[in-house]
């Protein structure tokens, strides 16, 4: 029974050994039970792997076979071991025969027997080589780090969500003179100024994980004495607040320094703008460059300076080859504001270049010379026009002389003709001819300023006569239509001027349309009260003759609407406009006590509106000739002394053709002589003021010492009002303008001798 007992036992004893040794096998970690020997008796698979020992059989065989460099003091832990003793180790380099280095953690413990005696140690073993080498890793990085943060010129504050401070580098502990373990034992609190903490909090407050803060601070050092930092404030993955700060003390001061001298350059006039040399981008923009091109300094900052104010582009990119070759430049430029407005400025560009030599900005400053610049032109164009004065007095005194015998021959050939046909051309001619003299006069008024005739004038038939003319001459594809009610109201003032400013426009609206179109003249009766005539520029209330002249051409953008009235500015190819029309119009309308409005688009056409101040009571003038008998002469002998043969001869054909006998003379000298000789007999001397050897002046003067009471008429060819006063200066009263008609030249010669007689 015992025996039976016994092999029951040994051979449970068996199968617990066996299922032992299986656990041991397949047992996840590194495990292996060794005699007293140091022979392998179980070892787990995963032993096998970590010491690389591949499929070999490891059981029977001595643990000091398998490591034959198992180092000194692992036997003597084995020896411990076996004498009862529990060693261990979590982190243990671990030199493989292959040299290469592993990090395990291990275990050893004596296994007893079913006595009690010790039957050899376990080893129970852990490959942590990718842990380590992780801390490793983790300590190297922390250790750079620290590096880093105690190398680092800001300073990096790390604190709890309390605020109280647990890390402080290096810089930090100068910034504010603490050391770090005074920091250590205080909070954000004590380093900022008094109040701060109000501000800062909620800006801490509303920090999520990752997220950065900047703000400024006025912080506290230890000394008591306060400076600025800008700080930046994040939350740490653990939930730690952690703040760099950099002392901006410098900064500040440099930025007042800077407001201070930006301050001043925005007192200056000039304009100051500073870009950059190769993209032109605005970098600074002064107050006085807000005033002048319109545009607030945030508008403009970072924008081309070549797309905003130059639409030169060639004018440009001369002035910046010229600034980055020679540094600077210095001209007049011209450029837009953000009204599109041209704006001349006097440019001064400079190119600023850093410590290294190299383009690091350029600087331009404008002065506004718009406005002189417009003086100037006024003066050239009154020097122009001055010019222009002189010449056509000139060519008046040619062009009457010219038109003088024409006048004469005209009303000659008229007494001897009895052709109602001919006699209707002759006066076709003769109306021409007047027309001719009215606008020579004209030229002269333009030129010299000389106020027209004031007559009343009925508009009415200058209208009808301007739509005569241009269908007669404009191209057949412009079609001129004229609308007039009646009755109109006359206004006051040189028919001759009124006609002009008519057909001045008629000549724009036909230029306007090139293809043809529609020319459309109309007058109607106006009154305009005060709230109409305060939306028209230079309106005032009260009665006006409204004209219109409506062409349905190219039209005129704003731009051009604004400078059409300015003296020689013109839109049409050279030679075809002198740019004096319109300016013409304006000045003769506000001659006029009248105004002008304009109303043009392009692609439909431009509309002139011209407002006469009218007056109802009163008719027009009608200045044709009152028919009747020309007064004739009664064989008086008068000395007709001219340089221009044509007008001699006509003059002498007129006056013997009414009964008076003429004595020629080519200039003064010749005059006086043949008054010398032919004084007791000669009734009235006819003379030119301007001419040869002797002018008109010089041979009245001598005449009238010859004789005091010698009659004289003057007759000129230049500006009436300059000549008729030297002739009044030099004691003659009787003056006539020329051309003058034979019925001008009779009259004024027999008023002249019939005072004479009764005198």
């Amino acid at each position: 029974m015992l025996a039976g007992q016994v092999r029951i036992r040994t051979r449970a004893l068996q199968e617990r050994e066996e299922q032992l040794r299986l656990c041991v096998k397949h047992s996840p970690a590194a495990i292996a039970m060794l005699d007293r020997d140091m022979k392998y008796l179980v070892v787990s698979l995963r032993w096998m792997n970590d010491y690389r020992l591949g499929e070999q059989s490891l059981i029977g065989r001595s643990h000091y076979d398998i490591f034959p460099e198992v180092p000194s003091h692992w036997i003597d832990i084995h020896r411990r071991c076996m004498a009862g003793a529990v060693e261990k180790n979590e982190d243990e380099k671990f030199v493989r025969a292959d040299h290469s280095i592993d990090w395990i953690r291990w275990e050893i413990r004596p296994w007893h027997q079913a006595d009690g005696t010790i039957g050899g140690i376990i080893i129970f073993s852990e490959d942590i080589t990718t842990r380590k080498q992780a801390e490793l890793a983790l300590r190297a990085s922390e250790a750079e780090f620290r590096t880093l943060i105690e190398s680092a010129s800001d300073g990096i504050l790390v604190s709890n969500t309390a605020g109280r401070l647990l890390e402080a580098n290096a810089a930090v502990c100068q910034m504010l003179g603490y050391t770090r373990e005074d920091l250590r034992q205080m909070g954000f609190v004590d380093i900022v100024a008094s109040g701060e903490m109000v501000r800062i909090l909620p800006e801490m407050a509303q920090l999520s994980e990752g997220e950065v803060a900047r703000s400024e601070w006025l912080c506290r050092r230890k000394d008591g004495s306060q400076f600025p930092a800008e700080a930046g404030s994040t939350i740490l993955p653990d939930g730690r607040l952690q703040c760099i700060m950099r002392d901006i003390t410098r900064r500040k001061m440099a930025e007042d320094k800077i407001r201070e001298q930006a301050s001043l350059l925005d007192k200056a006039r000039d304009a100051i703008i500073v870009c950059g040399p190769e993209d032109h981008s605005i970098l600074y923009w002064n107050r006085s460059a807000e005033r002048l091109y319109g545009w607030q300094a945030g508008e403009v900052l970072d924008h081309s300076l070549k797309d905003l104010l130059n639409r030169d582009p060639v004018q440009f990119l001369a002035v910046m080859k010229a600034v980055m070759t020679q540094g600077e430049w210095a001209g007049e430029m011209q450029q837009y504001d953000n009204a599109g407005r041209l704006v001349i400025v006097e440019s001064r560009w400079t190119l600023i270049k850093d410590a290294q030599g190299r383009p690091q900005s350029i600087l331009s400053i404008n002065t506004d010379i718009t406005e002189r610049k417009k003086l100037e032109q006024q003066f050239l164009r009154s020097q122009r026009m001055e010019s222009i004065g002189t010449l056509a007095g000139g060519i008046a005194h040619d062009l009457n002389n010219v038109l003088a015998p024409i006048m004469m021959s005209i009303e000659l050939l008229k007494l001897q003709e009895r052709s109602a046909q001919k006699h209707d051309i002759l006066t076709t001619i003769e109306c021409s001819a007047k027309r001719g003299a009215d606008l020579v006069k004209q030229v002269l008024s333009f030129a010299r300023g000389v106020e027209g005739r004031q007559l009343a004038v009925q508009v009415g038939h200058l209208l009808k006569e301007v739509e005569k003319i241009t269908n007669e001459t404009f191209l057949k594809s412009i079609q001129v239509r004229c609308r007039i009610p009646a009755p109109l109201w006359v206004v006051q003032g040189d028919p001759t001027q009124i006609h002009q400013v008519l057909l001045n426009l008629c000549v724009n609206a036909r230029d306007a349309m090139p293809n043809g179109g529609r020319l459309n003249l109309s007058a109607v009766n106006l009154v305009m009260d005060g709230q109409c005539a305060s939306m028209i520029a230079g309106a005032k209330p009260g009665q006006y003759l409204h004209i219109q002249v409506e062409d349905n051409g190219t039209g005129m953008p704003p731009e051009v609407i604004d400078r059409i009235f300015e003296p020689f500015f013109t839109t049409k190819e050279l030679g075809k406009g002198t740019g004096l029309g319109l300016s013409s119009v304006l000045a003769i309308v506000t001659s006029h006590h009248g105004f002008l409005r304009v109303e043009s688009e392009v692609g439909k056409g431009t509309t002139f509106h011209v407002y006469l101040p009218a007056h109802k009571s009163e008719h027009a003038e009608i200045e044709a000739p009152v028919p009747g008998e020309l007064p004739r002469g009664s064989g008086e002998l008068v000395l007709v002394v001219d340089d221009e043969a044509a007008v001699q001869q006509i003059t002498k054909q007129t006056l013997e053709t009414f009964g008076y006998r003429v004595l020629l003379a080519a200039d003064g000298a010749e005059a006086v002589s043949l008054y010398s000789k032919h004084r007791s007999e000669v009734s009235l001397v006819l003379t030119d003021m301007m001419m040869p050897v002797m002018d008109g002046p010089a041979t009245i003067q001598v005449l009238m010492r010859m004789n005091p009471e010698i009659c004289i008429v003057a007759a000129s060819g230049m500006n009436a009002a300059g000549m008729e006063e030297k002739a009044a200066h030099a004691g003659v009263k009787i003056f006539i303008p020329k051309p003058y008609t034979a019925e001008t030249l009779l009259k004024t010669l027999d008023a002249v001798l019939r005072v004479q007689l009764t005198a």
